[in-house]
């Protein structure tokens, strides 16, 4: 068993939390599960698999994690990011723990991998289905990026190493539960094109394919006219990417994240820029 802590965020995750902390039962010697209010058999499930489990209100997710990395009392040597709907496979696990014990004094500070991504129950295998980022890093020595939408992980010094090996990502709920919880997605990544407006940096320390990626989300995609930008990401996701291949999970997969997701940030931000502007007329005609 590694020198590691495992901490999962959840609410209402009994469909996944069973799955999730099974696949590192044998790789980490402590899981924090830090819930935010779970009505259902969550906290229960977990408790019974050993997990400890820490209540904590939510507000969005690097606050989440952030207040877990500071406040539950970490001891182990490294740290684990992981999702409820995520899981380690016995490779990843083996690989990761060969990997932290060769850099646990240099400078290798994180360990980042891609994921198998499921939609629908069918793996997307082309197209924008890539997952990629930091899942373990030195306690102490990374923290997730301040941001309410998108959110790496970041180093705060040393390096990462990339492994090959895929960990599973299950997005396994139904539709009614994906749109509403992009919806709410939508508004966050409003608020945080809202500061890059206002001159907030975006480039942080992380990976650097997911800075490269960062960087061409703000000085390309951002750039292309309002609304038109969101047809454009699915035409090139879906089409000139190959995600068609993927069926007609595929296509809602790249319809939704693509298309419908992205147009519906352009629109809060189109109405947050006409409420903004119509109150600011309302009062200049008030004087």
């Amino acid at each position: 068993m590694a020198d590691v802590t495992a901490i999962v965020l959840t609410c209402n995750e009994e469909a996944n939390i069973e799955a999730c902390l099974q696949s590192v039962a044998g790789f980490c010697s402590r899981v924090v599960v830090l819930d935010s209010g779970s009505a259902d058999r969550t906290c229960e499930i977990a408790e019974r698999l050993g997990a400890d489990v820490i209540p904590h209100p939510y507000t969005y997710y690097a606050e989440q994690y952030n207040w877990g990395v500071d406040n539950a009392g970490i001891s182990t040597k490294w740290t684990l990011r992981l999702d409820a709907d995520e899981r380690f496979t016995p490779a990843v696990c083996a690989r990761c723990e060969k990997l932290m014990a060769e850099h646990a004094d240099d400078d290798i500070n994180g360990i980042v991998m891609e994921s198998d991504f499921f939609f629908l129950d069918r793996q997307m295998k082309h197209g924008g289905s890539k997952k990629r980022k930091i899942m373990l890093f030195k306690t102490g020595k990374g923290r997730i990026e301040d941001r309410r939408r998108d959110a790496h992980t970041i180093l705060l010094e040393g390096r990462p190493a990339a492994i090959k090996e895929r960990y599973l990502h299950f997005d396994c709920k139904d539709l009614t539960t994906y749109i509403d919880r992009y919806n709410k997605y939508a508004t966050r990544e409003m608020l945080d094109y809202l500061d890059y407006e206002s001159g907030a940096g975006f480039d942080v320390k992380t990976d650097e394919q997911l800075r490269k990626h960062r960087r061409k989300k703000f000085k390309i995609y951002y750039r292309a006219p309002m609304f038109f930008r969101a047809w454009l990401w699915f035409v090139y996701n879906y089409y000139f990417r190959l995600g068609f291949l993927d069926g007609r999970e595929g296509y809602l997969y790249h319809y939704f994240e693509s298309y419908w997701y992205r147009f519906l940030v352009d629109a809060k931000i189109y109405e947050h820029r006409k409420t903004v502007r119509g109150e600011f007329e309302r009062r200049a005609a008030e004087k």
